[in-house]
């Protein structure tokens, strides 16, 4: 990646290597090659690219079920619609997850394949959601794909591995909203989606990194 570029603040010449970008970068945007799982994850959202992901992986037989998950956020109090391809997908959706399904038999998903998840209204709630349904079935996960968008990888991958700890996941995620690796520091929306992305993955995780730390101790009698 090029970062050679050069801009002044208050007269000072700032640029040449801003090395901080990559270490962002390579932190936000994981991916891994694609394999084997027992279940596809797919955290909810209104992007079709990530169902759409979900969709090609499981016809490559990489794993069984697929778990859409979300009803909607609380921020809005209903499912918005699509964020793009709506010419496509231009149901009547209640929630993520209708919308999410919808996506996954369009694009060649069995019905029976696909588990349900539409209560959880954040990416926490779609993590502790779907280990309630993979528990109540029975599901020995000890491997998952996850499908979320690029530049919401690193979070989503924190929050799931927190609720399934034994787990290995495998990150297969999807550009969307315009923002990839390459891009998403030449244009202010990136850049607030992704240093968003940043800010939540410290502030969202005290409480969970203190419980561990407590329960830590707890185990080993200190």
């Amino acid at each position: 990646m090029d970062l050679s570029f050069i801009f002044h603040y208050r007269g000072i010449r700032i640029g040449d290597n801003m090395r901080f970008i990559n270490d962002i970068t390579e932190f936000i945007f994981l991916e891994d090659e694609p394999r084997p799982a027992d279940i596809i994850f797919i955290p909810g959202g209104s992007c079709p690219e990530i169902a759409e992901r979900a969709a090609d992986l499981w016809g490559q037989g990489l794993a069984s079920y697929i778990l859409p998950s979300g009803r909607y956020s609380m921020k809005w109090g209903h499912f918005r619609g699509p964020l793009s391809k709506a010419e496509v997908y231009n149901r009547d959706y209640r929630t993520e997850w209708e919308f999410l399904k919808d996506v996954l038999i369009s694009n060649g998903v069995e019905e029976g394949a696909i588990l349900r998840e539409d209560q959880s209204t954040n990416t926490y709630e779609n993590a502790v959601c779907s280990r309630q349904i993979t528990d109540h079935l029975k599901l020995d996960i000890q491997k998952a794909i996850l499908c979320s968008q690029a530049f919401h990888a690193r979070r989503c991958s924190m929050y799931y591995q927190s609720i399934y700890p034994q787990t290995e996941f495998i990150l297969c995620p999807s550009d969307t909203q315009g923002i990839n690796k390459q891009n998403w520091f030449h244009t202010e929306f990136g850049i607030e989606k992704v240093m968003g992305e940043l800010t939540k993955c410290g502030s969202q995780f005290v409480d969970i990194i203190k419980k561990y730390d407590r329960t830590q101790k707890k185990m080993h009698g200190r």
